[in-house]
Parts: structure tokens; sequence; C-alpha cells
């Protein structure tokens, strides 16, 4: 029967502590690391592009009956496919924040996408007040109000991002289910200020990754946040995973 070597026999459990375990595991762990690009900028650019161009029109400063036709593709590709994308990269970079509020979002804008593709060519005319729609966003902004409370504890730039959009999304909820015009524009406004915020902050991640310093700060609760300084880097083991880097 063949039996592993000696060497990579872990400790016995008796009278062996967790610590001393994890202990063994790192004198006899082979490092493999496979690095990625932080997945929150093409993540946020995808989200501030797409909420920018469908929020501009919902405030009332540009559309007309053809509108549909521009805004599906434009929703679906930009903000759902790319956000969906980072959302699962995030995964592997074991951000938890980045994989839920990505995903989310990038399955709303391709879920968007497809309600105005319908729109576009007839199939679906949609009766004011959009009340189905509102109720789209009752769950968004439980979601994201979550997220904007759990990026309290990573970079206040990203709870700055969320925090508004969870506001637009409860405004565009209250407003299409009471047909309140004036709140659901008020939403509006509040995810174009949401969109410059994400547009901000993944310019400074991505700065920060060319330059390999801070260029421009985010409010990041751990690590470097200053201008100029490098930005710090953390080879991590937790629980027998060696080599893997926590976030972006």
């Amino acid at each position: 029967m063949n039996q592993m070597p000696y060497s990579a026999q872990p400790p016995p459990r008796t009278a062996q502590s967790h610590d001393g375990e994890f202990e063994f595991w790192r004198n006899h762990a082979q490092i493999s690391l496979q690095p990625v690009a932080a997945p929150s900028i093409l993540g946020l650019f995808g989200f501030a592009a797409a909420t920018f161009v469908v929020a501009t029109n919902l405030a009332g400063w540009y559309g007309d009956a053809t509108t549909p036709n521009f805004l599906f593709p434009f929703a679906a590709f930009t903000g759902g496919l790319a956000q969906f994308l980072a959302g699962m990269w995030a995964y592997r970079a074991r951000d938890g924040l980045a994989t839920a509020m990505h995903g989310i979002w990038g399955a709303f804008w391709l879920s968007y996408g497809v309600l105005f593709l319908l729109v576009a060519t007839g199939v679906l005319t949609p009766v004011q007040p959009f009340v189905a729609l509102g109720f789209w966003f009752v769950a968004l902004a439980a979601i994201t109000w979550s997220g904007a409370l759990a990026a309290l504890g990573e970079n206040l730039g990203v709870s700055a991002v969320l925090a508004t959009l969870a506001a637009g999304a409860t405004c565009q909820a209250i407003g299409r289910i009471a047909d309140i015009s004036w709140i659901a524009t008020l939403g509006a406004w509040f995810f174009i200020v949401s969109s410059l915020i994400a547009w901000y902050v993944a310019t400074a991640m991505m700065l920060e990754g060319s330059f390999r310093r801070v260029i421009l700060p985010m409010g990041k609760i751990r690590g470097a946040n200053v201008p100029g300084r490098e930005p710090r880097q953390v080879i991590q083991f937790t629980a027998g995973e060696p080599g893997v880097k926590v976030g972006q």
C-alpha cells in the first residue's frame, strides 16, 4: 500500500494545537502564486459608463422614442457583461464584496439590456408607471445597502459608490411603485453621482497599479492611502492556503 512520505504527513492530532498544525503546513507547503489584476478596475469602469449613460436619460438630459435602440446594447455589454466578468474574476481574487456587487449589478444590466431590446423591437410596451421595474430596484436597493455597509470595512471610496447607488435604487423603487416622478428623477441623479465616484475610484486603482504607488487616495481602510506611498504587498497564509493574497 502506497503511503505518503513522512515529511508530507501532518503531525498527530493528539495534544496538538491548531497553531502547531498550521506551523507544520507552513514548513511543508509549496507556494504557487497566480496573481490577477484588480477586477474592480474593469467592473467599476463598466458600471460608471453604463450607469451614467442610462441615468442621464432617466434624469431627462436627452432621449426620444428611438433611445431604447441605443441604450440596450450599451447597458447589456458595457454595464452587464463587463461587470459580470469582473465579478467572477473578483471571486478568484477572494474579494467577496466585489464578487457580490459586480455580480448582482452585472446581472441587472444584462437584464436591463434584454428588457430594452424587447422594448426597442416592439415586443414589449412598458405601461407607466413601470411598477414591475420598481420592484427590481427594491431587491437591488436592499442588496446594495448591505454592500455599502460591508465596504466601510475596506474602502471608503467603494462605500460611497455603493451608498449613492443604493440611494438611487431606493428612490427609483419608490418613484416607480408609488408613481412619484420627482422621486424617480432624484434616483437618477443619485445614479449619476455614483457613476462619477465609480469613475474616480477605478481611475485611482488603475493609476496605483500602473505607477506602483498611490496617485489618487480612495479611502482604503487598510494599506497605503497617501499619494506617493507604495501599497503594501501582503502574502497571506490563512487556514492552509499559502501564497494567496486576499482582496484586490
